[in-house]
């Protein structure tokens, strides 16, 4: 299992770095979400993967660190969706509004009226 997690932790790394790359400000939006779902992965998976554990101790349960799940980084990546969201959703607001002002979608588009150096 902790193969999987950490080649699909990888492989959305990987395909967010190229996209960022990329020239076209939406290529650049679907990067920058990519990594933010692979940052969730590798928060949640610094808490242990463990199936079926309740994330705090119930009486009767041993108290050790193999009877619960870590609810930190659950809470963690809770907070990181809610900001990831409102960083897309920002990120979004910009490019449109760079579209309508350069009338591309280039992230390096020159200016309307300024010469290039």
């Amino acid at each position: 299992m902790e193969l999987a997690l950490a080649s699909v932790i990888g492989l959305l790394v990987a395909g967010g770095v190229y996209l960022l790359l990329r020239s076209r400000s939406f290529d650049v939006i679907l990067g920058l979400t990519l990594l933010s779902y692979a940052t969730n992965l590798l928060i949640f998976s610094a808490g242990r993967l463990r199936v079926g554990q309740p994330p705090v101790l119930r009486e009767g349960a041993a108290a050790s660190l193999g009877a619960y799940a870590d609810p930190l980084p659950q809470a963690l990546v809770l907070t990181a969706i809610v900001i990831a969201f409102a960083m897309t959703a920002v990120t979004i607001v910009i490019a449109m509004r760079s579209r309508g002002d350069n009338g591309s979608d280039h992230v390096d588009a020159p200016m309307p009226g300024r010469e290039q150096a």
